[in-house]
Protein backbone atom coordinates (compact mmCIF):
# COMPACT_ATOMS: atom_id res chain seq x y z
CA UNK A 1 0.00 0.00 0.00
CA UNK A 2 1.37 3.25 -0.98
CA UNK A 3 2.48 6.27 1.87
CA UNK A 4 0.14 9.02 1.61
CA UNK A 5 1.55 12.20 -0.12
CA UNK A 6 0.55 15.34 1.84
CA UNK A 7 -0.75 16.93 -1.62
CA UNK A 8 -3.43 13.98 -1.82
CA UNK A 9 -4.67 14.07 1.77
CA UNK A 10 -7.77 16.76 1.00
CA UNK A 11 -9.15 14.06 -2.14
CA UNK A 12 -8.52 10.94 -0.19
CA UNK A 13 -10.41 12.09 2.78
CA UNK A 14 -13.36 13.84 0.77
CA UNK A 15 -13.58 10.23 -1.21
CA UNK A 16 -13.67 8.52 2.30
CA UNK A 17 -12.98 5.04 2.56
CA UNK A 18 -13.02 1.81 4.95
CA UNK A 19 -10.40 0.32 7.15
CA UNK A 20 -12.06 -3.10 6.84
CA UNK A 21 -10.75 -5.57 4.87
CA UNK A 22 -11.73 -8.74 3.03
CA UNK A 23 -9.76 -10.73 4.55
CA UNK A 24 -9.64 -14.13 5.42
CA UNK A 25 -7.58 -14.09 8.89
CA UNK A 26 -8.82 -16.55 11.89
CA UNK A 27 -9.67 -14.90 15.08
CA UNK A 28 -7.46 -14.89 17.83
CA UNK A 29 -10.75 -14.46 20.21
CA UNK A 30 -14.20 -15.59 20.49
CA UNK A 31 -16.99 -13.71 22.18
CA UNK A 32 -17.24 -14.45 25.89
CA UNK A 33 -13.36 -14.60 26.08
CA UNK A 34 -11.65 -13.18 29.23
CA UNK A 35 -8.75 -10.93 27.97
CA UNK A 36 -5.95 -8.91 28.96
CA UNK A 37 -5.01 -5.54 27.58
CA UNK A 38 -1.30 -5.99 26.96
CA UNK A 39 0.19 -3.21 29.14
CA UNK A 40 2.29 -2.07 25.88
CA UNK A 41 4.16 1.32 25.25
CA UNK A 42 5.40 1.40 21.76
CA UNK A 43 6.98 4.43 20.14
CA UNK A 44 4.89 5.93 18.14
CA UNK A 45 1.09 5.13 16.79
CA UNK A 46 -0.86 3.38 18.87
CA UNK A 47 -4.91 3.34 19.59
CA UNK A 48 -4.70 1.03 22.99
CA UNK A 49 -5.99 3.98 25.43
CA UNK A 50 -3.40 3.54 28.22
CA UNK A 51 -6.19 3.60 30.69
CA UNK A 52 -7.18 -0.15 29.42
CA UNK A 53 -3.77 -1.34 29.64
CA UNK A 54 -3.20 -4.17 32.11
CA UNK A 55 -6.39 -4.65 32.45
CA UNK A 56 -8.90 -8.00 32.31
CA UNK A 57 -12.08 -7.56 30.16
CA UNK A 58 -14.60 -9.74 28.27
CA UNK A 59 -14.84 -10.06 24.04
CA UNK A 60 -18.29 -8.55 23.79
CA UNK A 61 -18.22 -8.83 19.53
CA UNK A 62 -15.62 -9.39 16.80
CA UNK A 63 -16.47 -6.59 14.19
CA UNK A 64 -14.47 -8.48 11.62
CA UNK A 65 -10.54 -8.11 10.19
CA UNK A 66 -9.35 -4.15 9.45
CA UNK A 67 -5.96 -2.39 8.81
CA UNK A 68 -3.51 -2.50 11.70
CA UNK A 69 -3.17 1.56 12.18
CA UNK A 70 -0.27 1.03 14.45
CA UNK A 71 1.84 -0.96 11.56
CA UNK A 72 -0.18 0.89 8.70
CA UNK A 73 1.71 4.47 10.06
CA UNK A 74 5.03 3.59 10.76
CA UNK A 75 5.39 1.22 7.40
CA UNK A 76 2.30 0.92 5.39
CA UNK A 77 2.05 -2.10 5.89
CA UNK A 78 -1.24 -3.05 7.05
CA UNK A 79 -1.22 -6.12 9.22
CA UNK A 80 -4.55 -7.29 9.01
CA UNK A 81 -6.27 -8.68 12.14
CA UNK A 82 -9.64 -8.85 13.96
CA UNK A 83 -10.74 -5.81 16.02
CA UNK A 84 -12.91 -6.30 19.34
CA UNK A 85 -15.29 -4.70 21.18
CA UNK A 86 -13.81 -5.74 24.33
CA UNK A 87 -16.22 -4.80 27.97
CA UNK A 88 -14.50 -3.49 31.10
CA UNK A 89 -16.07 -3.05 33.97
CA UNK A 90 -15.46 0.13 35.37
CA UNK A 91 -14.21 -1.41 39.04
CA UNK A 92 -11.32 -3.37 37.11
CA UNK A 93 -10.03 -0.11 35.70
CA UNK A 94 -11.08 2.60 38.40
CA UNK A 95 -10.94 0.54 41.47
CA UNK A 96 -13.51 1.32 44.18
CA UNK A 97 -14.23 5.22 42.72
CA UNK A 98 -15.88 3.74 39.50
CA UNK A 99 -19.61 4.14 39.83
CA UNK A 100 -21.16 0.59 40.73
CA UNK A 101 -22.07 -1.54 37.77
CA UNK A 102 -20.64 0.81 35.19
CA UNK A 103 -18.62 -0.67 32.13
CA UNK A 104 -17.05 1.00 29.09
CA UNK A 105 -16.72 -0.63 25.60
CA UNK A 106 -13.36 -0.07 24.40
CA UNK A 107 -12.07 -1.38 20.16
CA UNK A 108 -9.06 -3.31 20.21
CA UNK A 109 -7.15 -5.06 17.77
CA UNK A 110 -5.78 -8.76 18.38
CA UNK A 111 -2.36 -7.04 18.81
CA UNK A 112 -3.37 -5.45 21.58
CA UNK A 113 -4.64 -8.51 24.01
CA UNK A 114 -4.17 -11.49 25.40
CA UNK A 115 -5.63 -14.83 26.36
CA UNK A 116 -6.56 -14.20 30.40
CA UNK A 117 -4.68 -16.13 32.85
Amino acid sequence: MPILSAERVEAVLRKGSSACLDAHVAPRFQVGQWVLARNIHPRGHTRIPRYVRGHHGVVHRDHGVFVFPDSHAASGDPCPQHVYSVRFEAGELWGEDAEPGAAVYVDLWDDYLEAAP
